[in-house]
């Protein structure tokens, strides 16, 4: 009956904390197809475009089974194992959304640099396309290999337009979306202001970056927290597993049952530590 009371309570828990946990935004685009095209864009801000989703699932799997045979081998306990997989799976896509937002964290700083190469290459009175494709060669560094293709794919058809949203599919970030669409409609309407709007926008994104590295900073400590409260009780749990009598009563159905509320208060929590800590990312509006 106790039992039955608190799974209750941690089921109203979750439905209270769900609006903020999972906004209606986010739960609309849980449909396959977009999930799927969602995990190919992040996985190609980590650089791992190459890399096809049937062969990361299948190393997801490997790596989930291969953590619960490890931890059932070490600690006798079968939930806790079943929990340790269950972690385990979602590893690859963790460490895939870390080397995502490290690649946009790195990037932030080249945006306002490479818009000045813009404003360079305009002033002197090149070509708009032109002076894109000579990104490929006086970028930052990062960038080069994207606008590299830019310049293949507009050598050879000429359509610019086409050229710019290849670019954006290679780039995969909301701050370029920005660069680019703000060339097409130069591009299409014509104008003078383009050096000056240019000019601007670098300004902004300093000014942005900067701020947002300061929060970053300032809020670090609460994700290290996040981290350590999520980990620290499970190693508990571990130690005390590997005493004969603590893994019985665990592979009870009671202990197998507190096992599994305590994986689920431990989700939670560390959801809700993590968005009141991270910043939003931006999200790619023109696509």
């Amino acid at each position: 009956m106790i039992l039955l009371i608190g799974c209750s309570l941690g089921l109203g828990v979750l439905l209270v904390a769900a609006p903020l946990l999972w906004p209606a935004a986010e739960r609309s685009a849980r449909a396959p197809g977009r999930v799927l095209s969602a995990l190919r864009e992040r996985m190609r801000q980590a650089g791992l475009d190459a890399v096809s989703i049937p062969v990361f699932a299948a190393a997801s799997v490997v790596v989930g089974v291969a953590a619960a045979a490890l931890v059932f081998v070490s600690v006798p306990v079968l939930a806790l194992a079943i929990a340790a997989g269950a972690t385990a799976l979602a590893i690859p896509t963790i460490v895939i959304g870390w080397k995502a937002r490290a690649q946009r964290r790195a990037r932030r700083s080249l945006w306002p640099d490479l818009v000045d190469h813009l404003v360079s290459a305009v002033r002197s009175g090149m070509a708009l396309p032109d002076g894109v494709a000579a990104l490929a060669q006086s970028g930052p560094v990062p960038t080069r290999a994207a606008f590299a293709v830019f310049q293949s794919d507009y050598e050879s058809s000429g359509n610019f337009g086409r050229s710019l949203d290849k670019l954006k599919d290679q780039l995969a970030d909301p701050v370029a979306d920005r660069i680019l669409e703000t060339l097409r409609m130069s591009r299409d309407v014509g104008g003078t202001e383009l050096p000056i709007v240019l000019r601007s926008l670098a300004s902004h994104l300093r000014l942005e970056s900067a701020i947002r590295g300061e929060v970053e900073a300032r809020q670090s400590w609460v994700m290290n927290a996040a981290r350590l409260g999520s980990i620290a009780p499970w190693i508990v749990l571990a130690l005390l597993s590997t005493r004969p009598e603590a893994a019985v009563a665990y592979n009870s159905p009671a202990g197998a049952a507190l096992i599994v509320a305590g994986f689920l208060a431990t989700v939670i929590a560390y959801r809700i530590m993590v968005s009141l800590a991270r910043l939003p990312e931006e999200r790619r509006w023109f696509r």
